[in-house]
């Protein structure tokens, strides 16, 4: 069973752990720190508990967690006999059993290979009409008190809930296999990551963590040693009788997607679809893995994590939270404009941070791969994306091409004459309706996007940390906080617009806090005391910078005033010379604003009355802003943090005595 990790997984534990100790350790240093810096690191502030790595004794809610494979065998002995599978699986994460299981999806319809000339082992698969997306109203949050749920969370009741999905699950799995996941987020044994196990009766599922995931026996020697783990149950609800004939997307139209925060355990029902089924992703990556941060004094974040090298070839590093639709896998994966100027990927979804020994924020992309939305990516979007498609690509509900390729809307700009739709029907241009679902995905290794960075997988020291929304009014291009709190404000406050504005107003507002409001795992006003706790473990020197940006602003005509794409590199240079203290900054009610002449826009199309406007702020929009504003907080009550309010009232008084 035990197999040794390889010399270059050694290679990256060894070098993770030396910089979650180093305090000389710099994000623009080209040496690594010496043992003499990492001796004298001054320590960062107690937390509030030992990491799960750290940990030797089992939860005590957890009866399975601390028995090694034992307890791992027991709860699979016990969720079989609740589901009654034909056989059990359990899955080595090994090449065959990928080409095996691949070879078995295609041969029963539920995977259509696509041409190997342009695909190379790639595949389509159709979802059934009622099971496209993430089923928000569905999810729930089963903590034991109900305000530790929030009110922006579903809460259930645990026990009434765990009796409710015992029913449904009770032969669930009839007719199919169930097949064990062992799962790490993070690479295995890492000093950032976490491991699970993943049941599931849905090969499609099996495929997609294969490549989100690290998986496999390695795992299974974490929890053989005693490392704590967390539980996910996923059944699709759709038993087969004797005899029975499957269908291509087996899915129950009763669904759930419990997450039980104080015994790290997920159970999803009834849904095949994206991160319903892909336990790892959403549930646990960010809803318990959050509640696991805020017990142990880290952040598991819905965050992008680039890597910029300078002219001068200094390398920061960058987190950023933006909702959807608001340009985040387009930051991931941004080619620069500027010459002498590089972004690398480091991933693009997910980000888990952690204070580190020398007062700096260490950060990681936990995931191993990429699931995407396809429609709007495309070559004037994000050729970026597109090359990483090249093959070994998992499509679902994306159209197919009359040569076996894919298409879907905003690959290119003219469509094909003739298409099969994502729900297998003839399309033409003047259909009527797209022909692929708005939330068609693509499941990708992150190894072959073009622009990984090299070590990709090891821990950085954050240098910023970016906030965003889609707003056509009052937020200007780009905005720094004045520090940590004000950061956290900027975070809290996140927001895009969700009409067109009238004149002198603006829009209603969807509300997103630190792009998080669907996957914090518990009370979003206890997340961000939490967001204020971390920051004061972080040393002065070693705090990120915190960012605004808005690339989405109007001008009086309804047309966009910044260019975007990858003229978005104007606005990363300025915030590293701020990193760098090498430009000033000028004061405004919202913060702080490149200085006149500072932020580069040689070469663009920008008029200066469009440059003015991008960083403009009406007093009166503002000041109504911040009664928006004060009525969300109110829904939370009491738990706002003080340090919040604070800074709404100080923004309201700069406001006031702005001319």
């Amino acid at each position: 069973m035990t197999i040794a990790p390889d010399r270059k997984e050694r290679a990256t534990i060894e070098r993770a752990d030396a910089g979650l100790r180093s305090a000389g350790h710099r994000s623009t240093a080209a040496a690594p720190a010496t043992a003499t810096a990492a001796a004298t690191a001054p320590a960062s502030a107690p937390v509030a508990r030992a990491t799960r790595a750290e940990r030797t004794t089992p939860a005590a809610d957890n009866p399975y967690e601390g028995r090694g494979l034992a307890g791992l065998r027991a709860w699979v002995a016990e969720v079989a006999a609740l589901t009654t599978p034909d056989s059990i699986h359990w899955c080595t994460g090994s090449t065959a059993e990928n080409y095996e299981l691949t070879r078995q999806a295609v041969a029963d319809g539920s995977l259509l290979q696509l041409n190997p000339e342009w695909r190379p082992n790639s595949y389509l698969a159709r979802s059934a009409a009622s099971d496209v997306a993430r089923v928000e109203a569905r999810t729930f949050i089963c903590s034991a008190d109900e305000a530790d749920a929030g009110p922006t969370n579903n809460w259930r009741e645990p026990s009434a809930l765990r009796a409710e999905l015992e029913g449904v699950l009770a032969g669930s799995m009839r007719g199919r296999t169930l097949y064990v996941v062992p799962f790490s987020l993070g690479p295995v044994g890492g000093p950032l990551s976490l491991i699970g196990v993943q049941l599931t009766d849905s090969p499609y599922a099996v495929l997609s963590m294969g490549i989100m995931t690290r998986t496999g026996d390695r795992v299974l020697d974490q929890i053989a040693a005693g490392t704590p783990w967390v539980r996910t149950l996923h059944s699709l609800g759709a038993p087969l009788e004797e005899g029975q004939s499957d269908v291509a997307w087996p899915c129950n139209d009763d669904k759930y997607i419990a997450h039980f925060p104080d015994t790290r355990e997920v159970i999803s029902y009834g849904s095949g679809y994206g991160g319903n089924a892909l336990l790892a992703k959403k549930c646990v990556a960010l809803r318990i893995a959050s509640v696991i941060g805020r017990d142990e004094g880290w952040l598991a974040e819905h965050m992008l994590l680039i890597r910029i090298t300078s002219p001068e070839g200094n390398r920061y590093h960058v987190a950023a939270a933006f909702p959807s639709a608001c340009g985040k896998t387009n930051l991931a994966m941004l080619r620069s404009s500027r010459p002498g100027w590089r972004v690398e990927t480091l991933g693009d979804d997910i980000t888990w941070m952690k204070p580190g020994a020398d007062g700096r924020l260490w950060a990681i992309n936990p995931e191993a791969g990429f699931f995407g939305v396809a429609p709007g990516t495309g070559e004037a979007t994000n050729r970026t994306a597109v090359e990483t498609l090249w093959g070994n690509t998992i499509f679902t509900n994306v159209a197919l091409r009359d040569d076996g390729d894919v298409w879907w809307e905003g690959l290119t700009e003219t469509p094909p004459a003739h298409l099969v739709d994502w729900r297998g029907e003839h399309w033409t241009p003047d259909a009527g309706r797209p022909a692929a679902h708005p939330n068609s995905r693509f499941t990708v290794s992150a190894s072959q996007c073009p622009t990984l960075a090299e070590g990709w997988d090891e821990p950085v020291a954050l240098d910023a940390i970016v906030f965003g929304g889609r707003r056509a009014t009052n937020v200007p291009l780009v905005t720094e906080a004045s520090d940590w709190a004000n950061g956290v404000f900027f975070g809290a406050t996140i927001s895009s617009e969700k009409t067109a504005a009238a004149e002198g107003t603006v829009g209603e507002l969807r509300r997103d806090p630190f792009a998080m409001l669907p996957f914090c795992g518990y009370n979003m006003a206890d997340y961000w005391a939490h967001w204020l706790r971390v920051g004061r473990t972080l040393s002065p020197a070693g705090t990120p910078k915190i960012f605004q940006v808005n690339w989405f602003r109007k001008g009086e005509d309804g047309s966009f005033l910044w260019p975007g794409f990858g003229e978005n590199m104007r606005v990363l240079e300025w915030m590293v010379r701020r990193i760098e203290r090498s430009v000033p900054a000028a004061q405004s009610p919202l913060g702080l604003v490149p200085a006149p002449g500072d932020l580069n826009v040689d070469g663009l199309d920008v008029a200066p009355d469009a440059l003015a406007e991008l960083f403009a702020v009406d007093r009166e929009s503002w000041l109504a802003e911040a009664q928006l504003t004060e009525d969300f907080f109110d829904t939370f009550g009491t738990r706002v943090p003080a340090a919040l309010r604070a800074e709404l009232a100080a923004l309201r008084y700069r406001l006031r005595q702005a001319e």
